[in-house]
């Protein structure tokens, strides 16, 4: 299917539910946090999505998909270290924006991989390094920063709640 092997079926599976969740949470609590349910199923999502990644070498060895996982497990460990306070002050800052940026590091590769692969038999683009994935990882980019800062200053109104998403939302 789509050229995917099994892990890669397993692998998009659990990143559809990543970002099915991600959706949610955004939609409906404007932020992620891991004090619900949604948010604890984007978090565990997330982490499956990195690691299943790394068995799938498409491309060969260890490539650019991969240091992407390695980068989104680490601001995933800065938004659960900052859920706990461990940022002091910023710590909600730092959680929120962090939550929201490896939303942006999951649609690199769904966009990636569904222009490189859709329509089958005449993909929308030839393959990753198309300069038009540069543009739309810019686009999407620009998406996050206008999100970022808007649930910055949400949180700086005072509507979004405390450390660790254990609030209620306005």
């Amino acid at each position: 299917m789509l050229g995917l092997t099994t892990l890669g079926i397993i692998h998009t599976a659990i990143s559809l539910v990543a970002l099915a969740a991600a959706i949610v949470a955004l939609a409906r609590d404007k932020q992620i946090a891991t004090g619900n349910t949604v948010g604890k199923v984007y978090l565990y999502a997330t982490i499956l999505t990195c690691l299943t990644g790394f068995g799938i070498f498409q491309h060969g060895g260890f490539g650019k998909p991969h240091m992407l996982g390695i980068i989104t497990l680490v601001v995933l460990a800065v938004a659960v270290q900052a859920s706990r306070g461990g940022f002091g002050g910023k710590s909600r800052y730092v959680e929120v924006v962090s939550y929201s940026l490896t939303v942006f590091f999951h649609m690199i590769p769904a966009v990636t991989e569904t222009t490189t692969r859709l329509p089958l038999g005449a993909p929308l683009l030839p393959n990753a390094e198309a300069p038009e994935l540069q543009t739309a990882a810019g686009v999407m980019f620009l998406i996050f920063l206008v999100g970022a800062v808007l649930q910055v200053r949400r949180l700086k109104a005072g509507r979004g709640g405390a450390p660790g998403g254990l609030h209620t939302v306005a």
